[in-house]
């Protein structure tokens, strides 16, 4: 899929970052494009299985214009993960807990970078799954104003003995007027600790009425298939071409 890369160093980081973009047919600098940013967005990784997707999709008339920012990984399980009380989660990786800045690289570096290179773009909107969806799922709390739409596939939101699970009633009642789209999807082997049925309960409960939400339980797939299996069709419910979306 033809795309434009380009490095990035980052002082949030103290790295230097490899980007990958992809502009869809019909996106017009001046026309507002829906921007899609992507962790795990490396040429090797899920750039490419993604763009493939939305470029047939725009190409069918299914999908809006979009531009999509991927995230090569260096470090993925300390960019994708927040602190945690559990050490058997900081096992995982020689460093872990690194999300909160990899959220600053992406507001005030990779953000800026984007609207210079991409003039005219729109609503912003992030994907991920497994641990990337963990970071959706935070950032969804952590910085409400950075997206408006949070698409996260099979989060693993078992981190931290399920912090985020635990504390999102409070933060959603605590925000009432909070407004956009969230889209969670589980398989049906990822989730036997019950962190996404319960998070999908704690929205059911208390998710401001402003707040478009979909839970979607996917027993036919699996945590390995989901993303390549699901992802066309998040998109198209989604971002549809001049339709907007309705919640279930």
């Amino acid at each position: 899929m033809a795309h434009e890369s380009f490095t990035l160093a980052s002082r949030a980081l103290g790295e230097l970052r490899r980007i990958n973009i992809y502009r869809s047919p019909g996106h017009d600098g001046a026309a507002g494009a829906l921007v899609l940013y992507m962790p795990d967005g490396g040429l090797q990784e899920d750039f490419p299985h993604v763009t493939s997707a939305l470029d047939a999709a725009v190409r069918a008339g299914e999908v809006e214009p979009v531009v999509v920012v991927g995230i090569e990984n260096t470090e993925r399980r300390r960019d994708m993960t927040g602190p945690t009380e559990v050490a058997k989660d900081r096992e995982i990786a020689p460093r872990v807990g690194g999300s909160a800045e990899f959220r600053a690289f992406i507001r005030d570096e990779l953000m800026p970078e984007v609207r210079r290179r991409v003039p005219g773009g729109g609503r912003t909107a992030i994907v991920g799954e497994s641990l990337a969806g963990l970071f959706v799922v935070e950032t969804f709390f952590a910085e409400p104003g950075l997206f408006d739409v949070h698409i996260a596939l099979s989060p693993s939101l078992w981190w931290n003995d399920q912090g985020l699970v635990r504390g999102a009633g409070e933060r959603l009642r605590a925000d009432p007027g909070r407004t956009g789209t969230l889209y969670i999807a589980s398989a049906g082997d990822d989730d036997v600790d019950g962190a996404i049925a319960g998070f999908a309960a704690v929205l059911r409960a208390d998710a401001p009425a402003g707040l478009r939400w979909y839970f979607e339980p996917r027993p036919d797939l699996a945590h390995s298939t989901i993303y390549r299996a699901a992802a066309p069709g998040v998109f198209k419910r989604l971002f549809p071409a001049g339709v907007t979306a309705s919640p279930r």
